[in-house]
């Protein structure tokens, strides 16, 4: 046999055993889990300086813009803009695939006082007023579920006084405006410093200011290997810790249709939920987007002559699986997870657990 009909045979057998083993293995080639569909939310909580800034280390947000929106007159200036009714803004550009709306909710929450009617810490005034800007009926919904389960969860001792108000015409600031707090460090920080905020955030949430589940950070954690070894069976081990994979149709939850979120085994960092499981067919769970975009990392893996992206969990560093294209709508991807790599915790047990926060995923009963 010639050399290149013989290497062309060994690419093909190759190829074919790809195709057929385990949930890592399966899928199309995919160069980026983004879905190259950019979104926009609109929301006010004061300085738009300081809304900027905190947006844009989110992760999922492409892009951030402050500006001025809810007054009647065109074309405002920071000199007029509080004169006509206008508000100071910031439209967040974001990735839908990496981040949801609702998660975008979330994070406003935690960097705004939502029981003030005149304004925000040291800047008073109507136009420094909070508010969430909806551009249609879906996010309206989603923006007054959010507040409810805000005033719900008796985070705050005040009514939650937050407009939601249908989006008219928003109006970009003035380019000086526009990322001040990396133009002008100094005096963003003097400013920021001064006004009280990072102080009220800090007494109201603590250390979940810069997390969106409810269980502290300080919890997850990657165990050392004497643990892991004790904690996990064989096949947990081999999973997380050397890359491996588990049989597709005999793992614990690639038909699990009960109601509740994955976690990592090894960390407890929340990563996906029921709510985006389908069933696939390839015999693995599956979902169409992460829980928390902000506890998954996305690594190029390239160990069977095919691009391919690679999904670990940010604090446990644990093996996950593998993300492709050929998901169903809305995100058009599929997360094929081991399931050696999860522990489900039901609806029930959510609060029990410290993850209470996603019980407002689900209907009530």
């Amino acid at each position: 046999m010639k050399r290149g009909s013989f290497i062309c045979l060994l690419l093909f057998l190759s190829l074919f055993t790809w195709q057929n083993v385990g949930c890592d293995q399966q899928g199309i080639k995919n160069t980026s889990a983004g879905s190259g569909n950019i979104e926009i939310a609109t929301f006010a909580g004061g300085c738009f300086w300081c809304v900027e800034a905190d947006f844009e280390k989110t992760p999922g947000v492409i892009k951030v813009v402050s500006g001025y929106t809810g007054g009647s007159t065109p074309n405002p200036t920071y000199e007029n803009y509080a004169q006509s009714g206008h508000i100071e803004a910031v439209q967040i550009h974001y990735d839908p695939v990496r981040i949801s709306y609702e998660q975008l909710l979330d994070v406003l929450w935690r960097h705004i006082n939502p029981t003030d009617p005149n304004g925000q810490f040291l800047d008073r005034g109507p136009q420094y007023r909070s508010a969430i800007f909806y551009n249609n009926s879906e996010e309206r919904r989603i923006a007054e579920k959010s507040k409810m389960a805000l005033a719900e969860s008796k985070r705050f001792d005040q009514p939650i006084v937050t407009d939601i108000l249908k989006l008219a015409r928003f109006f970009p600031a003035e380019d000086y405006h526009q990322d001040y707090y990396r133009k002008n460090p100094l005096r963003y920080q003097f400013y920021r410093s001064n006004s009280g905020r990072d102080r009220f955030l800090e007494k109201i949430w603590g250390v979940e200011k810069h997390n969106t589940a409810s269980a502290s950070p300080k919890s997850w954690q990657k165990p050392d290997d004497k643990t892991l070894k004790t904690r996990l069976t064989p096949l947990q081990y081999k999973v997380t810790q050397e890359n491996g994979t588990e049989p597709a149709f005999r793992n614990e939850y690639w038909n699990n249709k009960r109601e509740g979120i994955y976690v990592d085994i090894v960390s407890g960092e929340p990563l996906f939920s029921s709510t985006d499981k389908y069933d696939s067919g390839t015999g693995w769970p599956s979902f169409t987007r992460p829980l928390e975009p902000g506890n998954i990392v996305e690594k190029e893996d390239n160990s069977l002559f095919v691009e391919r992206t690679e999904v670990r969990s940010r604090q446990g560093d644990s093996h996950l699986g593998h993300v492709f294209r050929d998901g169903p709508p809305p995100t058009g991807l599929r997360y094929c997870i081991n399931s050696a790599a999860l522990r489900f915790i039901p609806r029930e047990d959510l609060a029990k657990e410290g993850y209470g926060r996603y019980l407002k995923r689900f209907p009530s009963r």
